[in-house]
């Protein structure tokens, strides 16, 4: 995934999810990473980590 260095298992999971196609979890990983940082439990690199892999991996890829 291009040049960004992962550092949350979130967005390594999610990476994992969105290539073999996986919507139900992408979606739960999304939401509760949203919900983190919604109450300020996390300083938003999760949050950029997952946008910027789902603009970079796409979704079955790994099919």
């Amino acid at each position: 995934m291009s040049d960004l260095e992962v550092t949350h298992q979130s967005v390594r999971d999610y990476i994992d999810a969105k290539k073999r196609g996986d919507r139900k979890t992408t979606d739960r990983i999304i939401a509760e990473a949203s919900a983190r940082f919604a109450t300020r439990t996390t300083d938003g690199s999760e949050m950029a980590q997952l946008g910027h892999a789902s603009m970079h991996v796409r979704f079955g890829e790994g099919v």
